[in-house]
């Protein structure tokens, strides 16, 4: 979930998932995917600034390997939105203000997305360092045990680098748009915006901040985190997705 302030609130960046896809086609969800072998080895830790692997662990209520989730999640957004969260070995931020740079950014980019170059090579071979200091665990959700399809799925709260222009990566996403979590609950409201429950939950959950500081400061303040796992429930012959705290839940 990455945001950015503006004049009249905080933003946050979706994507529109591919109509062909077979999961949520033509929804918009949050940047994010799953975690990759390489997401967990020592060199995906000698990159990761900010958070130990035990830190991360405990935070996700997990014996060990919990920073491969941080690291998937920087990787993740870099591959389907072009955003690079890092630093150098000096722990500044990188400033992408150097046509130069950005040109060769977006060149790994695309052979990091069609597998000829590795994520953490890449990030090596220009000295950058995944900065995860301001990458905030908020929510954890597993998909309804009657799901012929089920995933196990962390999301995580990050800021937009400064410099940087978010773009879909026009294979597994089709558009992307900033907007407030507010607006993209009323447009699903009237209709006009797909999102599916755990998106809409997570937009609920921010709706209240007014600063991308203060969805930081909320995530921070939530411990432990709650596993959500919804349950499906027919009523009348309709369908209806129910999570802990719902009427009928528990029924």
């Amino acid at each position: 979930m990455t945001l950015r302030d503006t004049p009249d609130g905080y933003e946050i960046l979706m994507l529109r998932r591919n109509l062909n896809s077979d999961f949520v086609g033509g929804a918009y969800v949050f940047p994010g995917g799953g975690v990759d072998a390489n997401d967990t080895g020592p060199m995906a830790q000698e990159i990761a600034v900010g958070i130990s692997d035990a830190e991360a662990s405990k935070r996700l209520s997990l014996e060990s390997g919990g920073l491969a989730y941080y690291v998937a999640c920087l990787r993740e957004l870099f591959e389907e939105a072009g955003l690079l969260v890092a630093c150098d070995e000096r722990g500044e931020s990188v400033h992408v203000d150097d046509p130069v740079f950005l040109a060769r950014m977006a060149k790994h980019r695309r052979e990091v997305n069609d597998g000829s170059l590795g994520f953490v090579h890449m990030m090596r071979s220009e000295g950058l360092f995944l900065d995860l200091r301001g990458l905030a665990y908020v929510a954890h959700w597993v998909t309804p045990v009657e799901s012929p399809r089920r995933y196990d799925t962390r999301f995580f709260i990050a800021l937009a680098p400064a410099g940087q222009t978010a773009a879909h990566d026009a294979g597994e996403t089709v558009a992307d748009q900033w907007i407030r979590p507010v607006d993209a609950l009323a447009q699903y409201a009237r209709g006009e915006l797909q999102l599916i429950l755990p998106t809409i939950r997570n937009l609920e959950a921010i709706a209240h901040c007014s600063t991308a500081s203060e969805v930081l400061e909320y995530a921070n303040s939530k411990s432990p985190i709650p596993c959500i796992l919804p349950r499906i429930k027919v009523r009348n012959g309709e369908v209806a997705i129910l999570i802990p705290g719902d009427e009928g839940f528990d029924d």
